[in-house]
């Protein structure tokens, strides 16, 4: 008995009642057909998927490799409308081939010569009239948009009206959220552990994941506007443009979007273009040198034991080559002094790294406000620069080809103009001078240091150095030997 093969395709939305799309009604149709003719039904090929120009529908294409590798000598097709709609181009070289395909619906089969016409001028047909519905839905959609209408389900966070506006919806509170939580400086994945540990409700229904935390921040619909995808590869949708290059409302009237420095801010910080305001949680010290202390051995972290620091992972029973230990009053004394001697012998005339990384923390030790709004223009600047760098990377992967393409000089202009006033901002902020004298003079840096109480001294020390490796001493009871035993890693500048 010869086998055939049956390809079966419908949209994604189908209609109610339709049962003529339906995968099962085609394949009972396809077996029927295959029993009266004598054929046993080798694979069924599925594919839910639309036959747009377009779209890319694998079982179609596996089903025809294997029609012309002859690994089947015949496919089954419920009509032709359900093969392709590219026009008579996809059928005219399998006709040529010789492989047999049947259209059930219209009653054709390619090894007829008399139905090779009709197979022809059908497709044709198809595809014109894919062609007019595709333009009909675009043209409505295209209309939609400019409207500010929003087109599918409301997106997490929001409800959609009787009109098509959005509005804020029962999860609006963790939209807020999330935007502030990224732009202090609170990385995706905790923020997403932190919603999950709450248990507030992820789009899915699931626990939160980084990706959707990312999503959220870089959608524009948070800031109220209609958006559009570029292209299937683009990470993200952009907002839409209307004929004369304007972004178009999607709120209700009266309907607060995400506040714009805030959406901003917290994209600059997710990019790395800005530092957040919350950084690593640490409980409060009460030794000078917590948390700069790492072992050699395993690379644990060093808090104190008693009067000595001491590798914390071989306290808490983890394997440890070399655990290393200290006097608290023999490493702290000579890490003072080498702090002491690194940081006065700095030139600060001569611009020398350590002294510009301590110039930078000393300046955000006591002018914190002031450091916080030069750092934010200063990130301000990076997001712009990488703002025209993606554009002019878009263009060059032909995202702007199409309808947005006419567009493109005028976000150009708009993404030059914003780096501009960017630059200026940061250049005006980083005028002010912070006085580094003390840092130049040991016997003031000295004083300095004996009227500093705990926390100011744990301050000091921080601001010219960032780690400090200890190793295991040679001998058990032998002197604390800092040069042998300490690596020092001093603090260098931020890259700007």
């Amino acid at each position: 008995m010869e086998e055939i093969d049956l390809y079966l395709r419908k949209s994604k939305i189908v209609r109610e009642g339709v049962e003529a799309l339906t995968f099962e009604t085609q394949e009972a149709r396809g077996r029927e057909w295959a029993a009266r003719h004598e054929y046993r039904v080798r694979k069924v090929w599925k594919d839910n998927l639309s036959a747009w120009t377009d779209t890319k529908r694998p079982d179609f294409d596996k089903a025809l490799g294997a029609l012309r590798r002859r690994e089947v000598p015949a496919l089954w097709c419920y009509a032709v409308d359900r093969f392709d709609r590219k026009g008579a181009g996809s059928v005219i070289q399998l006709l040529d081939s010789g492989a047999r395909i049947i259209f059930d619906y219209e009653r054709l089969d390619s090894s007829d010569p008399r139905d090779r016409e009709r197979i022809i001028s059908d497709a044709e047909r198809a595809k014109a009239s894919s062609d007019l519905l595709s333009h009909r839905v675009r043209d409505t959609k295209q209309v939609q948009r400019r409207k500010g209408i929003w087109l599918g389900a409301a997106p997490f966070g929001l409800r959609k009206n009787k009109d098509g506006k959005l509005s804020h919806g029962r999860e609006w509170g963790t939209i807020l959220r999330i935007m502030r939580e990224v732009a202090d400086g609170i990385t995706p994945r905790r923020v997403a552990r932190g919603l999950t540990e709450d248990r507030k409700a992820s789009p899915k229904g699931g626990p939160w994941n980084a990706s959707t935390v990312r999503r959220i921040v870089y959608n524009p619909v948070y800031e109220g506007f209609q958006v559009v995808a570029l292209s299937r590869d683009y990470t993200w949708p952009v907002a839409y443009r209307n004929e004369a290059g304007e972004r178009v409302s999607v709120f209700a009237d009266g309907v607060e979007a995400i506040p714009a420095d805030l959406v901003s801010k917290a994209r600059r910080v997710h990019a790395g273009h800005q530092r957040g305001a919350l950084g690593p949680r640490i409980g409060k010290a009460s030794h000078l040198l917590t948390d700069l202390l790492r072992c050699a051995g395993c690379g644990a972290r060093m808090p104190t034991s008693g009067r000595s620091y001491v590798c914390n992972g071989h306290a808490m029973g983890k394997p440890c080559p070399a655990p290393a230990s200290a006097m608290r009053a023999r490493i702290e004394e000579y890490v003072y002094r080498e702090w002491l001697a690194k940081v006065s012998g700095a030139s600060v005339d001569e611009g020398e790294p350590l002294m510009i990384a301590v110039a930078e923390r000393w300046a955000a030790l006591i002018a914190p406000e002031q450091t916080e709004e030069a750092q934010e223009a200063l990130g301000a600047v990076k997001a712009a620069e990488a703002g025209l760098e993606r554009l002019a990377n878009d263009r060059a992967k032909g995202i702007y080809d199409g309808a947005m393409g006419r567009h493109f000089p005028r976000l150009v202009a708009e993404a030059e103009e914003t780096l501009r006033q960017a630059q200026e901002r940061a250049d005006s902020l980083n005028k002010h001078r912070i006085d580094l004298t003390m840092f130049d003079d040991s016997d003031m840096l000295e004083a300095a240091w004996e009227a500093a109480d705990l926390p100011t001294r744990r301050d000091l020390i921080r601001i010219a150095v960032d780690r400090i490796v200890v190793s295991q001493a040679a001998r058990r009871g032998a002197p604390f030997d800092g040069d042998a035993r300490c690596t020092m890693t001093w603090a260098t500048p931020e890259e700007h």
